[in-house]
């Protein structure tokens, strides 16, 4: 089937020969939960998950976090000590179809066999609704264990039906010291890590390591392989030492593309920001592109295209808001790759909008007013009276109506305010 990868984790001599070529980070996956790092709260001795995979009793299961904390692993993990069979299928290129292939395939697992599958679904929340519905039956049967890794808030992007039928455990970015022992385990591994190298890293170089890596298990593993391969062949002493300088070089060159998580991630977005600033669609579809074509997820751009329509073109075009918002759900509805041109109408769109930072401004200085205080009550006029106690206590006196009275002189801000302009 296409898009579908059905993984036997105990047939072996194939997965061996293809972890002999892979990446650092793909050979060092933890295969059990005693070489799992991190994620104490919900696999420690007492933590819910550990617990469950230890009773065989799994739910349907989200699993929220930032990349590199383990999601995908973890469902491996899942699947190996409940002896399942392990689906897993792409969230931006599987069809319903092939969902529904799946679920067969289950069932029929299950009716011959008598054995379990575990669908993992590595960012979920870009199935759109009807890829999500699809799993709603097979959920509700048991047919398969459900497992969907997501960096989305999931009351946001999976639908409430499925979200209501699977629990959400929330997986938290790794600690510079939980790098530290991954990396570590790397170094002394010599059978799919790097032991028979003999690699030393300054303790300089560990600390650098762990802290560029902002808690991305995959992001250290791989600068860490660019740097030995790297600087392996320019030395000649029998063990290669490692210095803060190679270590820098080496994310570096592994961020060379884009990086979700890292530093250039927050570049792009501000390159594509100023673009669009200044008027030059032709560098902002550029920018939008690098990011879209590296895999950002299109739903974070759009969010943040729809804050750019108010900060900076604002009521210089009205028609921003409502054109970025469209893309949002053009996003939201059809996913990547086709959603790309959405994006990319919006985005020219904005970046050829007249410009204005009015309302930018003005809620600013509405906001520090009011942090900065004191803030009056609401004057007797403007208030509310609902009941006959408030209009007894003259809520609502002498307040006039502009559409039939005279209104001119009448005020909206507080007395101690009446004279503040905002606007």
């Amino acid at each position: 089937m296409r898009g579908l990868k059905n993984m036997d984790l105990f047939s072996s001599q194939e997965n061996t020969n293809r972890l002999a070529n892979a990446p650092l980070a793909e050979r060092m996956r933890p295969r059990t939960l005693v070489e799992f790092v991190g994620q104490d709260k919900i696999l420690g001795v007492t933590g819910l998950l550990r617990r469950l995979i230890a009773q065989d009793k799994l739910p349907s299961m989200i699993f929220w976090g930032p990349p590199g904390t383990g999601k995908t692993t973890l469902a491996r993990i899942i699947a190996g000590e409940t002896k399942s069979r392990f689906v897993a299928l792409s969230a931006t290129s599987s069809s319903v179809a092939e969902v529904r292939e799946a679920i067969k395939e289950a069932r029929e697992q299950i009716k011959f066999f008598k054995k379990r599958t575990i669908v993992f679904i590595d960012e979920i929340h870009r199935f759109n609704k009807s890829q999500q519905d699809a799993f709603l039956p097979a959920v509700e049967d048991g047919t398969i264990t459900l497992i969907g890794a997501t960096t989305e808030n999931p009351s946001f992007e999976v639908n409430s039906a499925l979200l209501s039928r699977s629990r959400v455990f929330v997986l938290e970015k790794l600690t510079p010291e939980n790098i530290l022992v991954i990396v570590r385990a790397a170094l002394k591994d010599e059978v799919r890590g790097l032991g028979k190298k003999k690699i030393e890293l300054s303790l300089e170089a560990e600390s650098l390591l762990s802290g560029l890596a902002d808690g991305d298990a995959r992001s250290a593993l791989n600068a860490l392989e660019v740097a030995v391969d790297s600087f392996t062949t320019t030395q000649d002493e029998n063990v290669l030492k490692l210095s803060a300088t190679e270590i820098r070089e080496a994310f570096q060159k592994s961020h060379l593309l884009y990086d979700r998580a890292g530093e250039e991630h927050y570049n792009i977005i501000s390159a594509l920001h100023k673009s669009m600033r200044g008027g030059d669609a032709n560098a902002a579809l550029y920018w939008l592109g690098r990011m879209l074509e590296a895999g950002e997820d299109p739903l974070y751009i759009a969010r943040r295209l729809i804050r750019f329509a108010s900060e900076d073109v604002g009521l210089a075009d009205p028609q921003a808001l409502l054109q970025a918002t469209a893309a949002y759900q053009a996003a939201h509805s059809i996913g990547l790759p086709e959603c790309n041109v959405n994006l990319a109408q919006v985005v020219v769109y904005l970046a050829r909008a007249p410009k204005s930072i009015e309302l930018y401004k003005a809620y600013g200085e509405v906001a520090s007013t009011i942090h900065e205080g004191p803030n009056p009550p609401v004057p007797i006029h403007l208030r509310n009276a609902p009941t006959k106690l408030m209009k007894d206590l003259d809520y609502g006196k002498d307040y006039l109506y502009p559409p039939e009275e005279d209104a001119t002189n009448q005020t909206y801000l507080p007395e101690e305010l009446k004279n503040k302009k905002f606007l």
